[in-house]
């Protein structure tokens, strides 16, 4: 098997973007320049793992994209640290020249080889290694490159929704009753007491409110839908927090900062601030595009339908590249995992 190479320096210029308050969180940082020197130091720079990310040996890196993995853990303490399962896990590309992002949510639990361990749901990764084997995973299985991430709590898409004034969302009547039954759940870990929706429809929502409805899992569409939801949430945030002024933005950064890890460092941050304004995002999918869930030796996974066909895909999607070939390493988990799926 290709244990692929491990990075001692493994950081790149990299950006933005991602899961609901990541991309917020991200976009804060970018917008607040004027106090972004003096308020960088309240986030929690945690990298002292990068050197034991892993990149398969037969990628090399597409210098005309920045990418990060976005990670919103699910953690009853609002922890940043392993020990929580990553709830969300989202790829974001941007291309350095036309500004473009895309988005790609790889659903939680896909099945796939974390190193060191087997084969697992893809989101017990950062559960037992944190971001370096949340990482390593991601790239030794989709023939990735990203060595830069951004971690997020609960509590930090509530606080940014709520500061810039709320999002609107349509809520299906399906929806409506785990909208609310979410509601509980952060007012429970938040220590807060915010009103559960009156009925369904088109309206404005606050920020426990928002993350309520980007955790619904349990309607038609069972997870693909939910990250969806998540990327909705992304787009109605992203606009909102373009137009905001000075002061929000400056609110923002002194609340959301705290509730931040990231091995991005202070320089890398300031290097991207000057094109903030320019970005797009132009597209978003759910990852595998082609899958079968079923439960295998009784636990319920998401296989991917050959994940070398599924990985080829996938770069052209984020790269434009309709020519890639996958790895061997890839090859040989897409091997495996067709046997396991079709047993």
């Amino acid at each position: 098997m290709a244990q692929g190479k491990r990075r001692k320096n493994a950081k790149r210029n990299g950006l933005l973007l991602g899961i609901c308050a990541a991309l917020i969180i991200v976009v804060c940082v970018l917008l607040g320049v004027l106090k972004l020197n003096q308020s960088l130091d309240k986030i929690n720079i945690v990298d002292e793992d990068d050197k034991d990310i892993i990149v398969n040996d037969e990628v090399k890196t597409d210098k005309g994209y920045r990418n990060i993995a976005i990670f919103g853990v699910d953690s009853r303490r609002n922890s940043l640290d392993k020990g929580t399962h990553s709830d969300s896990i989202i790829i974001a590309s941007l291309n350095k020249e036309t500004k473009d992002v895309k988005l790609v949510s790889i659903y939680r639990d896909t099945y796939a080889n974390i190193p060191d361990i087997g084969y697992k749901k893809i989101n017990a990764a950062f559960f037992n290694g944190g971001y370096s084997l949340a990482l390593s995973t991601i790239n030794q299985n989709f023939d990735l490159d990203i060595t830069e991430y951004v971690t997020v709590n609960f509590k930090a898409v509530v606080d940014a929704v709520d500061l810039v004034g709320g999002i609107t969302l349509d809520i299906t009547k399906e929806e409506l009753p785990y909208v609310n039954g979410y509601i509980n759940s952060l007012n429970e870990i938040n220590g807060t007491s915010v009103a559960h929706l009156k009925s369904a429809g088109t309206q404005l929502v606050n920020g426990t409110q928002a993350t309520a409805y980007s955790r619904i899992r349990y309607t038609k569409g069972a997870d693909y839908k939910r990250t969806e939801r998540q990327r909705i949430v992304i787009q109605k945030v992203f606009e909102k927090v373009k137009k905001s002024d000075l002061a929000t933005i400056n609110e923002m950064i002194d609340t959301i900062f705290p509730q931040v890890a990231t091995n991005l460092d202070k320089m890398e941050i300031l290097s991207l601030a000057k094109d903030v304004f320019s970005y797009d995002i132009v597209d978003q999918t759910g990852f595998p595009f082609e899958k079968d869930a079923h439960s295998y030796k009784g636990v319920s996974y998401v296989f991917p339908i050959n994940l070398a066909d599924n990985v080829k895909r996938l770069h052209e999607f984020l790269f434009g590249n309709s020519e890639y070939s996958p790895s061997r390493t890839v090859q040989e988990y897409s091997d495996y995992i067709e046997g396991i799926r079709k047993s």
